[in-house]
């Protein structure tokens, strides 16, 4: 089994931190794959370099075993982060796009109504990564955040994602670069010592699944903060499309809710719950960016799916 870190040198902020990783001790050339990919292995981590667009390389999970006859156990992929703010960034989140139609075209890869296994990492990562930029004085210029699951490409095994962002002035820095680095190296276990957020069946621990709120799903996050809290897919409300039943065109109050925001839901706990085997799932809502007729149909679809919804004190 091995951990698949992968690359872009189309982009700064996937290429930076990777060759930030590969500048650390003990790297080898790794096995083949196929033409414009260059790999490299350390113990049991293989960074895999491509030359195409990050969301644009599908399966490579898949590719790889095929490929050398090692099994890929997750996927972590390097990338960077826009925002209308331009604001600074490191950022850690799930992918998938759960809540897209059939006949819908993703317009950052993935598949309609898919979401990857979220990497049991995310949430210890994500405190990791949080602690390193702050030791090596990186905030407050930088902002550390959480991301709401969204694009792609597809993968089948537990995924996430470690950006920079916001433009391109920060996609190139050097320290920024570093800190992703270092939390790779600290987070494989390279440093010495066991991986950071390995998943332990056995413990049946508790694990969120958020709905509702923002891209940086920060109700999510203040809870996602405390030390032993395991994240799975965040859910915002662009992934929750519902049409308000009072809306409908024969102006009469429908009791049926459109849109796909169960068939999200259902796709993101099914993914969650492959990640997390031996976990309990619990909802956590963001009540507060929910208008009352969404909020009462949630909680009664979680109702019937014999999904328990969670309040911030029972996830610690």
């Amino acid at each position: 089994m091995v951990i698949l870190v992968v690359a872009t040198a189309a982009d700064p902020a996937s290429i930076g931190p990777a060759s930030a990783f590969l500048a650390m001790p003990g790297w080898t050339p790794g096995p083949f794959l196929e033409e414009g990919m260059a790999s490299y292995a350390n113990g049991e981590t293989r960074l895999l370099k491509h030359e195409r667009s990050i969301v644009a390389e599908d399966d490579l999970d898949r590719r790889w075993q095929e490929a050398t006859g090692e099994t890929v156990s997750e996927v972590i992929f390097l990338s960077r982060h826009t925002a209308v703010s331009n604001r600074p960034a490191l950022t850690v989140h799930p992918i998938g796009v759960p809540h897209l139609k059939d006949e819908e075209i993703p317009p950052q890869g993935g598949k309609p109504g898919w979401a990857a296994p979220p990497n049991p990492r995310i949430g210890p990562w994500f405190r990791l990564l949080k602690k390193i930029a702050l030791d090596n004085g990186l905030i407050p210029e930088f902002e550390v955040t959480l991301e709401a699951t969204h694009h792609g490409p597809v993968v089948s095994v537990p995924t996430m994602f470690l950006e920079i962002g916001s433009t391109e002035e920060y996609w190139g820095r050097q320290d920024a670069a570093q800190a992703i680095a270092l939390l790779l190296w600290k987070g494989l276990g390279h440093e010495g010592g066991s991986c950071v957020g390995n998943w332990d069946r056995s413990k049946r621990d508790k694990v969120l699944l958020g709905i509702g709120g923002g891209h940086y799903v920060p109700r999510h996050m203040d809870i996602v903060l405390k030390d032993g809290v395991w994240v799975g897919h965040l859910l915002s409300g662009y992934s929750l499309p519902m049409e308000d039943p009072a809306q409908s065109r024969s102006g009469v109050q429908d009791k049926s809710i459109g849109g796909t925001w169960k068939q999200s839901i259902k796709v993101s706990l099914e993914a969650t719950s492959s990640a997390f085997p031996g976990g309990v799932v619990l909802a956590h809502l963001d009540q507060k960016s929910m208008k009352g007729w969404q909020k009462t149909a949630i909680l009664s679809f979680l109702a019937e799916e014999n999904i328990k919804v969670g309040k911030p004190e029972d996830f610690v």
